[in-house]
């Protein structure tokens, strides 16, 4: 029986933002996700999504490129990027979702500390426009330059009429039917949404 080949998504709240996406197969998960968590890593990574293909080299190679320009260095598997994009890309490929396997092999030799810990860095507010700068009345444009959508509570859009999320109006703009963090996607006055969130939040959880 051929080994299963699979390509995951990683993330880890030490290091927001950031993705590493990589490959193992069934023979060596366990020792691969054994060396991806080590002592010298304060939290461990949580695998977001993985998927069994059948060249996972391949893949793997294609998504490198393709988030070429996001890679931070050109020796390390890490990107600048928002997960969903890789996600989006591999479940096109209709492979087999694996990611409660491995998520078991990351968490195996992790103490309940460790995995409260990182819970506890994971827990960084919603995003919060009037707490970020952006007043009520704030034309927001996505990525492309359209379309935009008008802020009118400190957590809600105004987008075709209809008052929501800026999560759900990200979903609809995309046309998909899963959630994606809108922030990588938005700007407000030319400015990113994740920069002004990274501004306004991170300086908070530093200091607590």
């Amino acid at each position: 029986m051929a080994e299963k080949e699979i390509v995951y998504v990683l993330t880890k709240p030490a290091m927001p933002g950031l993705a590493k996406i990589g490959k193992t197969t069934q023979a060596d998960v366990t020792l691969r996700m054994n060396q991806l968590y080590t002592t010298g890593v304060p939290v461990p990574f949580e695998c977001v999504y993985a998927v069994e293909v059948k060249n996972c080299t391949r893949v793997e190679s294609a998504l490198h490129i393709a988030f070429g320009p996001n890679r931070i260095n050109s020796s390390r598997e890490f990107f600048k990027i928002d997960t969903e994009q890789a996600i989006a890309i591999l479940k096109l490929l209709e492979g087999v979702d694996v990611t409660p396997q491995l998520n078991a092999e990351l968490n195996a030799n992790v103490s309940q500390a460790e995995k409260d810990s990182a819970q506890k860095m994971k827990k960084r507010p919603n995003m919060n426009f009037v707490e970020m700068g952006i007043p009520i009345g704030a034309i927001l444009t996505y990525q492309d330059g359209q379309p935009t959508v008008e802020v009118v509570q400190d957590k809600k859009v105004k987008f075709n009429g209809n008052i929501m999320s800026l999560t759900a109006a990200t979903r609809e703009v995309m046309g998909i039917d899963y959630s994606v963090q809108p922030a990588p996607y938005w700007t407000y006055q030319g400015k990113l949404l994740r920069d002004y969130y990274e501004e306004t939040y991170t300086a908070e959880d530093d200091t607590s």
